[in-house]
């Protein structure tokens, strides 16, 4: 009796000494695809939050505790996505930051909306996410219907094509993207070929040779950076000579690794404006670069997506969602991007997007509309 009696107690013990610990710190989720063939962007996001929490840890944590991240992989996979955001909820996160596709954003946003928590996307561009009327949920980064516009007027009145081709992968946000961009085309180009392909597939030639029957001027494509790779290498092996256009989820180093260099030569891209070129985000890419190397495109926008959040709850004195959200919609913050104010969707309310273009190995800002 006496030892049950002391082992009961030994346990209270080590559940009050676990609970203590628990309340001793303040979690943060970051979500996105850790592995695979997408693993850059996800690496990316965890950096630049990594590096955000770390700074604020350097000065002394926040409401007195200090700042712990969980990393979340979704393979961007919508199921996966789900999953993990169940598990981030379960784990007592206060807010996540994630995730890159929209495809797997979406489905993760009625978890984190059901739990009272914020969720910040760093990269998901698709309209729908913010449109479903959720407090909870923000993006640091445009729509899809802003950029596809940006590239519309691009192709219209800057390269004034008559014919263009329009390729996506089917999902959420390629799909997306390339609907959006067809749509501000209308009446003023025509649309020779619309088709899509499947994400993860490795030859696309068979849609290739049909497009090139088409003798288009240029082909524009919505999807991420494997398949955008693949696609104009392949056309090149073709004699597809024509530009290509594509979205922020292609402009990534990947994209010219996988096409070439000289493949990839001439592809314009929409994303937004050069941060090296904003002084407010000299700071970062300094410390940024002197710990992980070089950023990447969704690097800052990760950066700013935690700062904002921890921001807010140290605003609001509280992890309390509900309170740190009414807060994320009042508060302006001075990002690394620039000031950075959320409208009553959950969308930013200056979000530029401007044309970018490959050349000699590298993106280099290339145009920009009249906003």
């Amino acid at each position: 009796m006496k030892r049950s009696f002391m082992a009961l107690a030994l346990a209270l013990l080590v559940f009050s000494v676990g609970c203590q610990k628990k309340e001793e710190v303040i979690r943060i989720g970051v979500a996105g695809p850790m592995t695979g063939d997408q693993a850059k962007m996800g690496t990316d996001f965890k950096n630049g939050v990594a590096l955000a929490v770390e700074e604020w840890n350097a000065k002394g944590g926040l409401l007195g505790k200090k700042v712990t991240l969980l990393v979340a992989d979704d393979q961007h996979d919508p199921k996966q996505a789900v999953s993990i955001a169940n598990k981030l909820v379960n784990d007592g996160v206060v807010g996540v930051i994630g995730h890159f596709n929209s495809s797997c954003s979406i489905p993760a946003s009625d978890v984190y909306n059901r739990a009272g928590i914020p969720m910040i996307t760093p990269g998901s561009t698709n309209p729908q996410l913010t449109e479903k009327g959720y407090r909870s949920v923000f993006r640091v980064c445009g729509r899809d219907d802003q950029q596809g516009k940006v590239g519309a007027e691009f192709v219209t009145e800057k390269l004034k094509l008559k014919k263009v081709a329009v390729i996506h992968d089917k999902t959420t946000y390629g799909q997306g993207l390339a609907d959006e961009f067809k749509k501000f085309i209308a009446n003023k180009v025509e649309v020779v070929y619309y088709g899509g392909i499947i994400q993860g597939d490795k030859d696309f030639k068979t849609a290739l040779t049909s497009i090139k029957e088409k003798k288009p001027e240029l082909i524009y494509f919505g999807g991420i950076y494997p398949e955008a790779g693949l696609l104009v290498k392949q056309a090149r092996e073709l004699g597809i000579s024509v530009p290509f256009m594509s979205g922020d989820g292609s402009i990534d180093p990947k994209f010219i690794e996988i096409a070439g260099a000289s493949a990839a030569e001439g592809t314009y891209l929409t994303f937004s404006p050069d941060a090296r070129k904003i002084p407010s985000a000299r700071s970062f890419i300094e410390n940024y670069e002197k710990k992980f190397g070089e950023i990447g495109p969704y690097s800052v926008y990760a950066y700013d997506a935690a700062n904002i959040l921890l921001a807010a709850i140290k605003d609001a004195g509280t992890t309390e969602g509900k309170t740190v959200i009414d807060k994320l919609h009042t508060m302006e913050f001075p990002g690394a991007l620039g000031k950075i104010k959320f409208n009553e969707k959950g969308d930013v309310t200056v979000s530029p997007y401007v044309v970018w273009i490959t050349k000699g190995g590298k993106f280099e800002e290339y145009w920009r509309p009249v906003f």
